[in-house]
Protein backbone atom coordinates (compact mmCIF):
# COMPACT_ATOMS: atom_id res chain seq x y z
CA UNK A 1 0.00 0.00 0.00
CA UNK A 2 1.39 3.38 -1.21
CA UNK A 3 0.97 7.04 -0.24
CA UNK A 4 -0.60 7.82 -3.65
CA UNK A 5 -3.02 4.78 -3.00
CA UNK A 6 -4.27 6.15 0.17
CA UNK A 7 -5.74 9.26 -1.06
CA UNK A 8 -6.86 10.84 1.97
CA UNK A 9 -8.56 13.90 1.19
CA UNK A 10 -8.65 16.69 4.48
CA UNK A 11 -12.53 17.49 5.12
CA UNK A 12 -12.64 20.62 6.13
CA UNK A 13 -16.01 20.46 8.32
CA UNK A 14 -15.99 21.46 12.28
CA UNK A 15 -15.56 18.44 13.91
CA UNK A 16 -18.93 16.49 15.39
CA UNK A 17 -17.52 14.02 17.64
CA UNK A 18 -20.28 13.37 19.55
CA UNK A 19 -19.22 10.69 21.78
CA UNK A 20 -16.21 9.20 19.75
CA UNK A 21 -13.21 10.68 21.21
CA UNK A 22 -10.02 8.46 20.93
CA UNK A 23 -9.27 6.92 17.76
CA UNK A 24 -7.13 4.19 17.10
CA UNK A 25 -5.02 3.64 14.09
CA UNK A 26 -3.95 0.20 13.43
CA UNK A 27 -1.43 -0.52 10.20
CA UNK A 28 2.13 -2.06 9.18
CA UNK A 29 2.83 1.10 7.93
CA UNK A 30 3.44 3.80 9.50
CA UNK A 31 3.36 6.37 6.51
CA UNK A 32 -0.60 5.32 6.47
CA UNK A 33 -0.96 5.55 9.95
CA UNK A 34 0.26 8.81 9.73
CA UNK A 35 -1.35 10.26 6.83
CA UNK A 36 -4.88 8.81 9.00
CA UNK A 37 -3.85 10.49 12.15
CA UNK A 38 -3.11 13.74 10.39
CA UNK A 39 -6.49 14.05 9.30
CA UNK A 40 -7.95 12.60 12.10
CA UNK A 41 -6.67 14.96 14.35
CA UNK A 42 -7.28 18.17 12.29
CA UNK A 43 -11.01 17.18 12.69
CA UNK A 44 -10.90 17.22 16.65
CA UNK A 45 -9.41 13.71 17.64
CA UNK A 46 -7.48 12.09 19.53
CA UNK A 47 -5.06 9.67 17.70
CA UNK A 48 -3.60 6.85 18.74
CA UNK A 49 -1.39 4.35 16.54
CA UNK A 50 -0.60 1.36 16.66
CA UNK A 51 1.73 -1.02 14.38
CA UNK A 52 0.31 -4.08 14.82
CA UNK A 53 -2.75 -6.00 15.92
CA UNK A 54 -0.64 -7.69 18.40
CA UNK A 55 -0.11 -4.23 20.26
CA UNK A 56 -3.42 -2.66 19.67
CA UNK A 57 -4.83 -5.52 21.42
CA UNK A 58 -3.20 -4.77 24.49
CA UNK A 59 -3.89 -1.01 23.94
CA UNK A 60 -7.75 -1.46 23.83
CA UNK A 61 -6.99 -3.90 27.32
CA UNK A 62 -5.70 -1.01 28.93
CA UNK A 63 -8.22 1.57 27.18
CA UNK A 64 -10.21 0.81 24.93
CA UNK A 65 -10.95 3.54 22.10
CA UNK A 66 -14.10 4.81 20.79
CA UNK A 67 -13.60 4.06 17.04
CA UNK A 68 -11.31 1.49 15.49
CA UNK A 69 -10.09 1.95 12.19
CA UNK A 70 -7.32 -1.25 10.52
CA UNK A 71 -6.50 -2.17 8.12
CA UNK A 72 -7.12 -5.76 7.17
CA UNK A 73 -4.02 -7.03 5.06
CA UNK A 74 -0.81 -7.17 8.27
CA UNK A 75 1.68 -9.30 8.90
CA UNK A 76 1.20 -11.31 12.15
CA UNK A 77 -2.63 -10.90 13.09
CA UNK A 78 -4.84 -9.63 10.68
CA UNK A 79 -7.26 -6.92 11.41
CA UNK A 80 -10.08 -9.50 10.95
CA UNK A 81 -8.47 -11.51 13.60
CA UNK A 82 -7.72 -8.75 15.73
CA UNK A 83 -11.47 -7.94 15.22
CA UNK A 84 -12.09 -11.08 16.59
CA UNK A 85 -10.05 -11.31 19.57
CA UNK A 86 -10.97 -7.60 20.59
CA UNK A 87 -15.10 -8.81 20.40
CA UNK A 88 -13.93 -11.79 22.80
CA UNK A 89 -12.79 -9.59 25.29
CA UNK A 90 -15.79 -8.16 27.67
CA UNK A 91 -15.35 -4.72 27.98
CA UNK A 92 -17.62 -2.20 30.12
CA UNK A 93 -17.95 -0.21 26.39
CA UNK A 94 -18.65 -0.82 22.73
CA UNK A 95 -15.86 0.04 20.21
CA UNK A 96 -16.72 1.04 17.07
CA UNK A 97 -14.88 -1.02 14.61
CA UNK A 98 -13.89 -0.05 10.67
CA UNK A 99 -12.25 -2.64 8.43
CA UNK A 100 -9.99 -0.57 5.73
CA UNK A 101 -9.72 -3.13 2.97
CA UNK A 102 -9.19 -3.72 -0.89
CA UNK A 103 -11.43 -6.70 -0.55
CA UNK A 104 -14.69 -6.26 -2.10
CA UNK A 105 -16.10 -9.86 -2.49
CA UNK A 106 -19.72 -10.23 -0.77
CA UNK A 107 -18.03 -13.33 0.77
CA UNK A 108 -14.98 -11.49 2.43
CA UNK A 109 -17.33 -8.34 3.46
CA UNK A 110 -19.81 -11.40 5.62
CA UNK A 111 -16.90 -12.44 6.98
CA UNK A 112 -15.63 -9.51 8.64
CA UNK A 113 -19.01 -9.11 9.58
CA UNK A 114 -19.24 -12.21 11.54
CA UNK A 115 -15.95 -11.26 13.54
CA UNK A 116 -17.43 -8.63 14.55
CA UNK A 117 -16.88 -5.68 12.32
CA UNK A 118 -19.61 -2.93 11.79
CA UNK A 119 -18.37 -1.33 9.06
CA UNK A 120 -15.44 -1.22 5.95
CA UNK A 121 -13.94 1.53 3.98
CA UNK A 122 -12.42 0.42 0.73
CA UNK A 123 -9.09 1.35 -0.21
CA UNK A 124 -8.02 3.86 -1.40
CA UNK A 125 -10.19 6.08 0.74
CA UNK A 126 -12.22 9.19 0.49
CA UNK A 127 -12.01 11.86 3.04
CA UNK A 128 -15.91 12.24 2.83
CA UNK A 129 -16.52 8.64 3.01
CA UNK A 130 -14.40 8.43 5.98
CA UNK A 131 -15.79 11.19 8.05
CA UNK A 132 -19.38 9.62 6.81
CA UNK A 133 -18.44 6.32 8.34
CA UNK A 134 -17.27 7.82 11.33
CA UNK A 135 -20.55 10.19 11.80
CA UNK A 136 -22.81 6.81 11.11
CA UNK A 137 -20.57 5.03 13.80
CA UNK A 138 -21.05 8.11 16.11
CA UNK A 139 -24.52 8.06 16.07
CA UNK A 140 -24.82 4.26 16.82
CA UNK A 141 -22.26 4.81 19.83
CA UNK A 142 -24.59 7.78 20.88
CA UNK A 143 -27.63 5.10 20.89
CA UNK A 144 -25.36 2.87 22.81
CA UNK A 145 -24.29 5.22 25.47
CA UNK A 146 -27.75 6.46 25.87
CA UNK A 147 -28.84 3.01 26.22
CA UNK A 148 -26.10 1.96 28.81
CA UNK A 149 -27.05 4.74 30.17
CA UNK A 150 -30.99 4.04 30.37
CA UNK A 151 -30.15 0.69 31.67
CA UNK A 152 -27.95 2.35 34.49
CA UNK A 153 -30.61 4.27 35.12
CA UNK A 154 -33.03 1.37 35.50
CA UNK A 155 -30.92 -0.57 37.48
CA UNK A 156 -30.28 1.41 39.98
CA UNK A 157 -34.26 2.23 40.07
CA UNK A 158 -34.35 -1.58 40.46
CA UNK A 159 -32.11 -1.00 43.21
CA UNK A 160 -33.89 1.03 45.01
CA UNK A 161 -36.88 -0.55 44.68
CA UNK A 162 -35.48 -3.96 46.22
CA UNK A 163 -34.04 -1.89 48.82
CA UNK A 164 -38.14 -0.44 49.51
CA UNK A 165 -39.38 -3.77 49.01
CA UNK A 166 -36.81 -5.42 51.29
CA UNK A 167 -38.03 -2.15 53.87
CA UNK A 168 -41.71 -3.19 53.34
CA UNK A 169 -41.48 -6.57 53.69
CA UNK A 170 -39.80 -6.39 56.90
CA UNK A 171 -42.37 -4.35 57.95
CA UNK A 172 -45.32 -6.20 56.81
CA UNK A 173 -43.79 -9.57 59.04
CA UNK A 174 -43.62 -7.28 61.95
CA UNK A 175 -47.23 -6.46 61.49
CA UNK A 176 -48.07 -10.18 60.55
CA UNK A 177 -46.89 -10.88 64.21
CA UNK A 178 -48.88 -8.14 65.42
CA UNK A 179 -51.93 -9.64 63.74
CA UNK A 180 -51.33 -12.58 64.73
CA UNK A 181 -50.69 -11.41 67.92
CA UNK A 182 -54.55 -9.97 68.08
CA UNK A 183 -55.65 -13.54 68.70
CA UNK A 184 -53.29 -14.96 71.53
CA UNK A 185 -55.32 -18.19 72.70
CA UNK A 186 -55.69 -20.41 69.36
CA UNK A 187 -57.43 -22.89 71.63
CA UNK A 188 -59.08 -22.62 74.84
CA UNK A 189 -61.21 -25.19 77.05
CA UNK A 190 -64.49 -23.40 78.91
CA UNK A 191 -64.32 -26.69 80.64
CA UNK A 192 -68.19 -27.31 79.18
CA UNK A 193 -67.09 -26.32 75.71
CA UNK A 194 -64.20 -25.73 73.69
CA UNK A 195 -62.80 -23.00 71.21
CA UNK A 196 -60.28 -23.45 68.39
CA UNK A 197 -58.93 -20.56 66.39
CA UNK A 198 -57.70 -20.37 62.60
CA UNK A 199 -56.15 -16.99 61.25
CA UNK A 200 -54.48 -17.39 58.25
CA UNK A 201 -53.88 -14.02 55.85
CA UNK A 202 -52.96 -14.77 51.95
CA UNK A 203 -50.65 -11.87 52.37
CA UNK A 204 -48.24 -10.74 54.62
CA UNK A 205 -51.26 -9.28 56.42
CA UNK A 206 -55.22 -9.50 56.00
CA UNK A 207 -58.72 -8.66 56.74
CA UNK A 208 -59.60 -11.62 59.04
CA UNK A 209 -60.53 -11.51 62.70
CA UNK A 210 -61.65 -14.14 64.77
CA UNK A 211 -61.86 -14.04 68.84
CA UNK A 212 -63.86 -15.02 72.13
CA UNK A 213 -64.66 -13.00 75.21
CA UNK A 214 -65.73 -13.90 78.08
CA UNK A 215 -69.21 -12.64 79.10
CA UNK A 216 -69.85 -14.28 82.86
CA UNK A 217 -68.52 -17.52 84.25
CA UNK A 218 -71.24 -19.80 81.80
CA UNK A 219 -70.98 -17.62 78.90
CA UNK A 220 -68.59 -17.02 76.36
CA UNK A 221 -68.85 -14.42 73.34
CA UNK A 222 -67.24 -15.57 69.88
CA UNK A 223 -66.86 -13.40 66.71
CA UNK A 224 -65.92 -14.06 63.36
CA UNK A 225 -64.88 -10.89 61.04
CA UNK A 226 -64.20 -10.71 57.37
CA UNK A 227 -62.76 -6.72 56.16
CA UNK A 228 -63.93 -6.20 53.02
CA UNK A 229 -60.06 -5.77 50.84
CA UNK A 230 -56.71 -7.36 51.56
CA UNK A 231 -53.93 -5.84 52.61
CA UNK A 232 -52.64 -3.21 55.42
CA UNK A 233 -55.53 -0.81 55.39
CA UNK A 234 -57.79 -4.17 55.94
CA UNK A 235 -55.40 -5.03 58.81
CA UNK A 236 -55.85 -2.05 60.39
CA UNK A 237 -59.83 -2.19 60.29
CA UNK A 238 -58.88 -5.78 62.38
CA UNK A 239 -56.98 -3.64 64.87
CA UNK A 240 -59.51 -1.58 65.62
CA UNK A 241 -62.55 -4.14 65.80
CA UNK A 242 -60.03 -6.04 68.24
CA UNK A 243 -60.11 -3.67 70.36
CA UNK A 244 -63.89 -2.89 70.09
CA UNK A 245 -64.15 -6.83 71.38
CA UNK A 246 -61.69 -7.35 73.37
CA UNK A 247 -61.30 -10.54 76.26
CA UNK A 248 -59.15 -8.43 78.67
CA UNK A 249 -61.04 -4.96 79.22
CA UNK A 250 -64.65 -5.84 79.01
CA UNK A 251 -65.41 -1.87 79.98
CA UNK A 252 -63.86 -1.30 76.50
CA UNK A 253 -65.51 -3.97 74.83
CA UNK A 254 -69.09 -2.72 72.65
CA UNK A 255 -70.47 -5.67 73.49
CA UNK A 256 -70.94 -4.95 76.90
CA UNK A 257 -72.78 -2.53 78.64
CA UNK A 258 -70.79 -1.31 81.80
CA UNK A 259 -72.94 0.72 84.38
CA UNK A 260 -71.96 3.18 87.35
CA UNK A 261 -71.71 0.94 90.16
CA UNK A 262 -68.49 -1.56 87.91
CA UNK A 263 -71.16 -4.10 87.02
CA UNK A 264 -71.92 -4.88 83.35
CA UNK A 265 -74.19 -6.32 81.08
CA UNK A 266 -73.73 -8.22 77.98
CA UNK A 267 -75.90 -6.68 74.74
CA UNK A 268 -77.53 -8.84 72.45
CA UNK A 269 -75.93 -9.99 68.75
CA UNK A 270 -77.48 -7.86 67.65
CA UNK A 271 -77.31 -4.72 69.75
CA UNK A 272 -73.79 -5.64 69.43
CA UNK A 273 -73.90 -5.80 65.27
CA UNK A 274 -75.83 -2.17 65.39
CA UNK A 275 -73.37 -0.92 67.36
CA UNK A 276 -70.33 -1.66 65.29
CA UNK A 277 -72.41 -0.64 61.96
CA UNK A 278 -72.51 3.33 63.65
CA UNK A 279 -69.29 2.59 64.63
CA UNK A 280 -67.62 2.22 61.17
CA UNK A 281 -70.02 4.74 59.63
CA UNK A 282 -69.80 7.58 62.09
CA UNK A 283 -66.17 7.16 63.62
CA UNK A 284 -63.52 5.37 61.22
CA UNK A 285 -63.86 7.16 58.11
CA UNK A 286 -63.31 4.45 55.48
CA UNK A 287 -64.47 2.78 52.97
CA UNK A 288 -64.01 -1.13 54.01
CA UNK A 289 -67.19 -2.80 55.53
CA UNK A 290 -66.86 -5.89 56.70
CA UNK A 291 -69.33 -9.43 57.23
CA UNK A 292 -69.22 -10.78 60.73
CA UNK A 293 -71.21 -13.70 63.00
CA UNK A 294 -71.53 -13.05 66.54
CA UNK A 295 -72.27 -15.73 69.15
CA UNK A 296 -73.28 -15.64 72.64
CA UNK A 297 -72.68 -18.99 73.52
CA UNK A 298 -74.48 -20.44 76.86
CA UNK A 299 -71.68 -23.15 78.40
CA UNK A 300 -74.57 -24.43 80.59
CA UNK A 301 -77.42 -25.05 78.38
CA UNK A 302 -75.60 -25.24 74.99
CA UNK A 303 -78.18 -22.52 73.68
CA UNK A 304 -76.49 -19.81 71.42
CA UNK A 305 -78.05 -16.65 69.99
CA UNK A 306 -76.14 -15.34 67.06
CA UNK A 307 -76.50 -12.59 64.52
CA UNK A 308 -75.35 -12.90 61.30
CA UNK A 309 -74.23 -10.10 58.63
CA UNK A 310 -73.20 -10.97 55.65
CA UNK A 311 -70.76 -13.75 56.66
CA UNK A 312 -71.20 -17.21 55.42
CA UNK A 313 -73.87 -19.32 57.16
CA UNK A 314 -72.64 -21.40 60.24
CA UNK A 315 -72.20 -25.01 59.75
CA UNK A 316 -73.11 -27.70 62.78
CA UNK A 317 -71.90 -30.60 63.20
CA UNK A 318 -73.93 -33.11 65.25
CA UNK A 319 -72.79 -35.31 67.33
CA UNK A 320 -73.82 -38.32 65.30
CA UNK A 321 -72.07 -37.07 61.74
CA UNK A 322 -75.09 -35.03 60.98
CA UNK A 323 -74.79 -31.14 58.91
CA UNK A 324 -76.99 -28.36 59.56
CA UNK A 325 -76.08 -25.22 57.75
CA UNK A 326 -78.87 -22.32 57.62
CA UNK A 327 -78.68 -18.56 58.66
CA UNK A 328 -80.75 -15.52 57.84
CA UNK A 329 -77.49 -14.04 55.42
CA UNK A 330 -78.00 -10.02 56.77
CA UNK A 331 -76.39 -7.08 55.44
CA UNK A 332 -72.60 -6.17 56.11
CA UNK A 333 -71.62 -3.97 58.83
CA UNK A 334 -70.66 -0.78 57.49
CA UNK A 335 -72.71 -0.29 54.28
CA UNK A 336 -75.92 1.57 55.59
CA UNK A 337 -76.70 3.98 58.25
CA UNK A 338 -79.19 2.98 60.59
CA UNK A 339 -79.49 -1.07 58.83
CA UNK A 340 -80.96 -3.29 61.39
CA UNK A 341 -79.64 -6.67 62.39
CA UNK A 342 -81.91 -9.50 63.41
CA UNK A 343 -80.75 -12.79 65.32
CA UNK A 344 -81.26 -16.52 65.55
CA UNK A 345 -81.20 -19.09 68.14
CA UNK A 346 -79.33 -22.74 67.51
CA UNK A 347 -79.13 -25.68 70.48
CA UNK A 348 -75.96 -27.73 70.72
CA UNK A 349 -76.04 -30.64 72.44
CA UNK A 350 -72.71 -32.42 74.07
CA UNK A 351 -70.52 -33.65 71.05
CA UNK A 352 -71.82 -31.11 69.11
CA UNK A 353 -69.74 -28.82 67.05
CA UNK A 354 -70.08 -25.14 65.40
CA UNK A 355 -68.07 -23.99 62.69
CA UNK A 356 -67.69 -20.21 61.85
CA UNK A 357 -65.58 -19.64 58.60
CA UNK A 358 -64.75 -16.98 56.27
CA UNK A 359 -65.80 -16.88 52.88
CA UNK A 360 -61.81 -17.88 51.99
CA UNK A 361 -63.62 -21.37 53.03
CA UNK A 362 -66.43 -21.30 50.87
CA UNK A 363 -65.07 -19.55 48.07
CA UNK A 364 -61.32 -21.84 47.71
CA UNK A 365 -60.91 -22.18 44.17
CA UNK A 366 -59.90 -25.41 42.43
CA UNK A 367 -58.08 -25.78 39.47
CA UNK A 368 -60.91 -25.77 37.11
CA UNK A 369 -61.97 -22.44 38.12
CA UNK A 370 -64.84 -23.42 40.14
CA UNK A 371 -64.98 -23.52 43.73
CA UNK A 372 -65.69 -25.33 47.16
CA UNK A 373 -69.36 -24.11 48.18
CA UNK A 374 -71.06 -24.98 51.19
CA UNK A 375 -72.07 -28.54 50.01
CA UNK A 376 -68.41 -29.06 49.25
CA UNK A 377 -67.45 -27.41 52.61
CA UNK A 378 -70.17 -29.65 54.48
CA UNK A 379 -68.50 -32.55 52.32
CA UNK A 380 -65.21 -31.57 54.01
CA UNK A 381 -66.41 -31.40 57.06
CA UNK A 382 -68.08 -34.81 57.37
CA UNK A 383 -64.58 -36.67 56.85
CA UNK A 384 -63.18 -34.57 59.50
CA UNK A 385 -65.57 -36.37 62.27
CA UNK A 386 -63.36 -37.58 65.08
CA UNK A 387 -60.73 -35.38 64.37
CA UNK A 388 -59.36 -33.59 67.39
CA UNK A 389 -60.75 -30.08 67.97
CA UNK A 390 -57.00 -28.60 67.92
CA UNK A 391 -55.94 -30.42 64.58
CA UNK A 392 -59.37 -30.04 62.66
CA UNK A 393 -58.82 -26.44 61.45
CA UNK A 394 -55.01 -27.12 60.16
CA UNK A 395 -56.50 -29.91 58.79
CA UNK A 396 -59.12 -28.05 56.68
CA UNK A 397 -56.44 -25.82 55.59
CA UNK A 398 -54.48 -28.75 54.47
CA UNK A 399 -57.27 -30.23 52.16
CA UNK A 400 -58.38 -26.70 51.36
CA UNK A 401 -54.32 -26.42 49.93
CA UNK A 402 -55.11 -30.09 48.17
CA UNK A 403 -58.33 -28.81 46.00
CA UNK A 404 -56.67 -25.80 45.18
CA UNK A 405 -53.80 -27.71 43.56
CA UNK A 406 -51.15 -26.47 45.84
CA UNK A 407 -51.53 -22.82 44.02
CA UNK A 408 -52.20 -20.74 47.44
CA UNK A 409 -55.28 -19.14 48.44
CA UNK A 410 -56.92 -15.81 46.94
CA UNK A 411 -58.32 -14.50 50.17
CA UNK A 412 -57.55 -14.88 53.62
CA UNK A 413 -58.92 -17.69 55.79
CA UNK A 414 -60.09 -18.00 59.06
CA UNK A 415 -62.63 -19.70 61.51
CA UNK A 416 -63.77 -21.34 64.55
CA UNK A 417 -64.51 -24.41 65.93
CA UNK A 418 -66.78 -24.83 68.92
CA UNK A 419 -67.03 -28.18 70.53
CA UNK A 420 -69.71 -27.91 73.10
CA UNK A 421 -69.36 -30.64 76.04
CA UNK A 422 -72.07 -29.90 78.31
Amino acid sequence: MTLQTMNVQAVDVAPDTGVIRRVLVVDDSRVQRRILSVSLKREGYEVIEAASGQEALEICREDLPDLILSDWMMPGMSGLEFCRELREIPFESYAYFILLTSKSEKGEVAQGFAAGADDFLTKPVNGYELRARISAGERILKMQHELTEKNRVITDTLDELQRLYDSLDNDLLAAKKLQQSLVPDRFRDFGQGAVSLLLQSSGHVGGDLVGHYKISETRVGLYSIDVSGHGISSALITARLAGYLSSSSPEQNVAMQVYPDGSHEHLEPKEVVQRLNEIILDEMETEHYFTMLLADVDLETGKIVMAQAGHPHPLIQRADGTIEQDGPGGLPVGLIPGAEFSQFELSLKPGDRLFMMSDGVTECPDTNNGMLGEEGFEDLVKGLKGHALEETLQTIVWQLDEYSGGQGFPDDISGILFEYRG
